[in-house]
């Protein structure tokens, strides 16, 4: 058992290869490149963690949520980089993650239709109450819930980053720097929502797109939907979703002023 931990994780605890790695040229040009992917790969990661912290109303528990996330993406992506070579037999990983996404998407819309009460302003709806997790506060049941989906969206990003370079150090600073670039837009995002409350909708038909893409991806399938169209893809629902808010906006002025 030992020797086995010292395979997969010997490595992080090389002072020479940290030494080597730092002051490599090559090995910071490849860091570039994996941070990124990282952040390619980790705009639907991106909008998954938006949409579950728009069930926090405290703006301060929020920003402590995805803190806190960040903490404990550091440490399941050290764990998961060591394992990384084993993680192609993980696949039933993705499976339940697929279909727990299916389930946020069917809960929001359920809400939605059968028990939201319309804001008399702007028309738009309050946020969904997440399910608690058994003993934990609203709060950590949003921190555990997060952690979740972070180590499901590590797979790609991991397996990816080990095709392009064999070295745990390398990927794992690529990687703990793209998480951290991958938090700020998951920051934007949430901002976004909270001003433009169209956008959580959206975000919530992202995620069900999001959770085909995930299950497309398993081995028995291997469909890849490539990152730059998918990116391509969550702009243009974003653009739309602008023009809707705008829309609706002015046709609230015209009919408030009439």
């Amino acid at each position: 058992m030992l020797h086995l931990l010292s395979q997969l994780y010997g490595p992080f605890f090389d002072g020479h290869n940290w030494a080597a790695v730092l002051t490599s040229g090559n090995d910071w040009l490849i860091i570039g490149s994996l941070v990124l992917i990282e952040c390619l790969l980790s705009v639907d990661n991106a909008v998954v963690l938006a949409a579950q912290t728009t069930s926090l109303t405290n703006l301060r528990e929020r920003e402590k949520s995805l803190f806190y996330g960040l903490w404990g993406a550091y440490l399941f992506r050290f764990l998961i980089i060591g394992i990384g070579t084993y993680l192609i037999d993980f696949w039933i990983i993705k499976v339940i993650g697929a279909a727990y996404l299916c389930y946020l998407v069917y809960r929001y819309f359920h809400h939605l239709v059968t028990k939201r009460k319309r804001h008399p302003v702007d028309g738009t709806a309050q946020p969904v109450k997440p399910r608690r997790i058994a003993g934990l506060s609203t709060f950590w049941s949003v921190v555990v819930q997060i952690e979740i989906m972070d180590i499901v969206f590590s797979i790609d990003s991991v397996l990816t980053s080990l095709a392009i370079s064999n070295n745990p150090v390398v990927v794992l600073i690529g990687g703990l720097i793209g998480i951290l670039c991958m938090r700020g837009i998951a920051e934007i995002i949430m901002n976004l929502m909270r001003r433009i409350p169209e956008l959580e909708t959206m975000a919530y038909v992202l995620i069900g797109v999001i959770a085909v893409k995930l299950f497309l991806s398993i081995p028995a399938i291997d469909i890849e939907i490539p990152a730059p169209i998918f990116g391509l893809f969550v702009l243009s629902a974003v653009g739309v979703t602008f023009v809707i808010h705008f829309f609706r906006r002015a046709h609230h002025k015209t009919t408030k002023a009439n």
